[in-house]
C-alpha cells in the first residue's frame, strides 16, 4: 500500500513494528541546491585548505578528479551489473591519488563532504515530530539511505538537525553494498531487524526508491515527492554550476609548457603522452571500483590491449597508483571469439561473417575459421551467404572445417582459464569501437561474466546493441563525431588509435600446444615485458616517453585539453607535419585473411571530379583532401565539417 500524506503517522499503526525513513530530501530537507554546486562548494573549502598547507591545486582541478572518480566508479558498478553503492571514502580516496595528495587527507575531505552537507540541509519538522509520537508508542524507527556516506556521518547529520534519540538505527547503503533501488536493501533491512516486510512501514520521496522496490517486497510506504519548483530550482542550479564551470575552464589560461611537435616521436609525446595517460586514468579508477566490487580479473586482448596495458602499467607505476586486480594479456582476436560462438551457433556470430566476408565465398570463410584450406565442393565456392553456413556445416565437408574448429576453440578455453584464474568477473581491454569481441565472447560464454572496457565505443557497424550494457567506452561513447566535442574527432580517423596501440606482431589466428602442454598462439608469446611493445613504433614510443617525465593527474587533465585541440586539429585540418605524423599505411583486415587495405588509397583519376566523387573510399576523408586538393582543401575541409555539424544536429532531432 502507497499513501501520500503523513497524517496517517499521527494515530496508532495497527500491524507495524518497523518505521523507516529515507534520509535526504525526506527527513532531512535540501535547500534547492545540485550535487554538482554542493560538490564545487565543498572542492572550495579543500582548495583553501591546501593552500594552508602550501599545496597549490585549485579547485576545479580537483572537482574535475572527483567527478571522475564517481563517473567510472558507477560505471564500473553498472557495466558489472551489481546492486550496490560506491563508498565516498573510496571516491576521495582514488580522487587525491590521482591528484599526487597524500592519503592521510581522506578524513578531512569526508568531513569536509559533510560541512558542506549541513550547509544545504534543514530539518523537515512535521516528519520527525511523527516519527516521536510513534516512538513513543513503541514502534521502532530506523533510517535507510541509498548514499556514498558511512553510517556514523549519516547518523551525526541526522543527530545535528534533529538532536538524539529519534533514530534507532540508521542503515546506509555504502556500508551494506546494496541499494533501495533495487530492493536489496530493503531485504538486508528485514533480516537485520528481523521483521516480517508486512509489519514495516517506509517513507521518502523516490518513487522508484521509497515506493515501488518496498512496495515488491511487501513493505507498506508512504510517498512525500519534492515539489516540482523545488525539482526544478535544482536542476537549474545544476545547470548554472556547469555552465560556470564550463566559463571558468575556458578563461583559465592554458600554458603549453612543451614546444611544438617535429617528428613522429615528439608527436606521440606531446600529443598522444595526455590523451593516453587520461584514458589510463580511466581505466584505473575503473579497476578500482571493479576491485572492490570483487572477484575480478583484466584481460588486456591482443593485440592493441598489449600496447594500452604497457602505457597503462607505467602509468599506475609513475603515479603510485595502488591496484592488486588480476591482469594478464590474453590471445584474442574477433576471429578466435568468432570460433567460440561459432560452437553454440549464435546469432551474432553470422552478423559479423556476413559483414566481414560479404563478397567471400563459402570455401574462404572455411579456410578462416579453420585455419586452412579445404577441398571443398562447388557448392562451397559460391558466394557466402550466413543463414545457410550452419547447415553447411554439417555437411559431411563441412564436419572435417567444424573439427579443425573445435579444436582451436579447446586450446583457447584452455589458455582463457590459465589466465583468468576463478575469476567471476572477466573485464576485457581493447581499443573499440563496436565491441565485436564481447558480442562475441558473451554468446559463447553464457555461464562467464564479461565486460569490456575500450578508449572508444560506436555502433559504426549498424548491428545489435544488446551487447552496449557491457561495453564500456572510456574516452568516448558516440555515434558520430561532433566537430563541439574534440575527443569524438578519433571517430574520423580510428585506425590512428588502432596503430597508436598495436605492436608489430600478427593477429592471433591460430593456436598450437608446447611440448609441456602450454598453449601458445600464432604470434608468440605476448606475456606482459616479454618483448618490446613500442619497437617501430614511434608514437608509442612518445607516449612512453611522456609518462616517464608525469608528475600527477593534475597535469596529465591539463595536459590533454591542450592534447585533444591538437590532435583534432591534425585531424580534420592536417597540414603536410601531420600528414607525416598520422600517417599509418595500410591495415590489415585480419579475420584469418592476410589481405590489407590502405588508410588512403593512391589516386588513379586524372580528372577533379572523379577524384571528389572517391573520396568516400579513403578511411581518412581528411588526409585525403590535404593529399590530393593542397589548393582547395582551404575550401574542402571546412565545408567537410559543416556537414558533420548538420549530420549531427540531424541525428539528435531525429531521437
Amino acid at each position: 500500500m502507497v499513501r501520500r500524506s503523513l497524517d496517517h503517522l499521527h494515530g496508532p499503526l495497527a500491524g507495524i513494528d518497523l518505521i523507516s525513513t529515507d534520509v535526504f530530501d525526506t527527513l532531512l530537507l535540501r535547500q534547492p541546491k545540485s550535487q554538482r554546486s554542493r560538490l564545487m562548494e565543498g572542492e572550495r573549502r579543500f582548495a583553501r585548505l591546501l593552500r594552508e598547507q602550501g599545496i597549490a591545486i585549485g579547485a576545479e582541478d580537483l572537482a574535475r578528479a572527483r567527478l571522475l572518480a564517481e563517473r567510472f566508479a558507477y560505471r564500473a558498478l553498472n557495466i558489472g551489473g551489481i546492486e550496490g553503492e560506491v563508498r565516498l571514502i573510496d571516491l576521495v580516496a582514488r580522487q587525491l591519488a590521482i591528484l599526487g595528495l597524500p592519503a592521510k587527507l581522506i578524513d578531512t575531505r569526508v568531513e569536509l563532504e559533510v560541512e558542506t552537507e549541513k550547509a544545504s540541509l534543514s530539518a523537515n519538522g512535521p516528519l520527525a515530530m511523527a516519527l516521536r509520537l510513534q516512538r513513543q508508542a513503541g514502534v521502532r524507527i530506523i533510517a535507510v539511505s541509498d548514499t556514498a556516506l558511512p553510517t556514523d556521518r549519516l547518523a551525526h547529520l541526522i543527530d545535528y538537525f534533529h538532536g538524539p534519540g529519534l533514530i534507532d538505527k540508521v542503515y546506509s547503503s555504502a556500508e551494506m553494498g546494496t541499494s533501495k533501488r533495487h530492493g536489496g536493501l530493503f531485504s538486508a533491512v528485514l533480516d537485520a531487524e528481523n521483521v516480517a516486510a508486512s509489519r514495516m512501514l517506509h517513507i521518502g520521496d523516490d518513487r522508484v526508491a521509497d515506493c515501488l522496490a518496498p512496495r515488491a517486497l511487501g513493505i507498506s510506504s508512504i510517498h512525500i515527492p519534492k515539489g516540482r519548483i523545488r525539482k526544478y530550482a535544482a536542476q537549474a542550479d545544476g545547470a548554472r554550476t556547469e555552465a560556470l564551470r564550463g566559463v571558468r575552464r575556458g578563461l583559465r589560461p592554458r600554458l603549453n609548457r612543451t614546444p611544438a611537435p617535429k617528428d613522429q616521436i615528439s608527436f606521440g609525446r606531446e600529443v598522444f603522452g595526455p590523451i593516453v595517460s587520461q584514458f589510463c586514468l580511466h581505466i584505473w579508477l575503473f579497476a578500482q571500483q571493479a576491485e572492490a566490487q570483487g572477484d575480478a580479473a583484466m584481460l588486456f586482448c591482443a593485440r592493441g590491449g598489449i600496447g594500452i596495458r604497457e602505457a597503462f602499467e607505467r602509468l599506475v607505476a609513475k603515479l603510485g597508483l595502488p591496484l592488486g586486480l588480476r591482469r594478464e594479456n590474453v590471445l584474442i582476436s574477433r576471429l578466435v571469439a568468432a570460433r567460440s560462438a561459432l560452437m553454440v551457433r549464435s546469432p551474432a556470430v553470422l552478423d559479423e561473417l556476413q559483414r566481414e566476408f560479404k563478397k567471400s565465398s563459402f570455401a574462404e570463410v572455411a579456410a578462416a575459421l579453420g585455419g586452412r584450406r579445404y577441398e571443398l565442393p562447388t557448392s562451397w565456392q559460391e558466394a557466402f551467404a550466413a543463414p545457410d553456413f550452419f547447415d553447411m556445416l554439417d555437411t559431411p565437408h563441412g564436419r572435417e572445417v567444424l573439427e579443425d574448429i573445435e579444436r582451436q576453440n579447446a586450446l583457447f578455453v584452455r589458455h582463457l582459464d590459465s589466465i583468468s584464474g576463478t575469476a567471476k568477473r572477466t573485464i576485457l581491454c581493447d581499443t573499440g569501437l563496436y565491441g565485436s569481441t564481447q558480442r562475441l565472447m558473451a554468446a559463447a560464454f553464457p555461464d562467464r561474466q564479461f565486460e569490456t572496457i575500450q578508449f572508444a565505443r560506436c555502433n559504426y557497424k549498424g548491428l545489435s546493441e544488446e551487447h552496449f550494457p557491457k561495453v564500456a567506452g572510456l574516452v568516448v561513447e558516440q555515434s558520430h563525431y561532433s566537430p563541439l566535442k574534440a575527443e569524438t574527432v578519433i571517430l574520423r580517423y580510428w585506425q590512428i588509435i588502432e596503430s597508436l596501440f598495436e605492436p608489430a606482431i600478427p593477429s592471433v589466428r591460430q593456436f598450437s600446444e608446447t611440448a609441456d602442454g602450454a598453449v601458445t598462439g600464432n604470434c608468440g608469446d605476448i606475456a606482459y615485458r616479454h618483448f618490446e611493445v613500442a619497437a617501430g613504433n614511434a608514437l608509442l614510443s612518445g607516449v612512453l616517453q611522456y609518462i616517464e617525465r608525469v608528475d600527477n593527474g593534475v597535469a596529465v587533465m591539463q595536459d590533454a585539453d591542450l592534447a585533444w585541440a591538437r590532435l583534432k586539429q591534425a585531424i580534420t585540418y592536417p597540414s603536410s607535419f601531420d600528414m607525416m605524423a598520422l600517417g599509418v599505411g595500410a591495415r590489415s583486415i585480419d579475420f584469418g585473411r592476410t589481405d590489407s587495405v590502405d588508410v588512403m588509397n593512391e589516386p588513379e583519376a586524372p580528372d577533379v571530379a572523379q577524384r571528389l566523387k572517391s573520396l568516400k573510399s579513403h578511411l581518412w576523408r581528411e588526409g585525403a583532401i590535404a593529399r590530393d586538393f593542397p589548393r582547395l582543401k582551404s575550401a574542402l575541409l571546412p565545408a567537410l565539417e559543416v556537414a558533420h555539424i548538420v549530420r549531427g544536429v540531424s541525428a539528435r532531432l531525429q531521437r
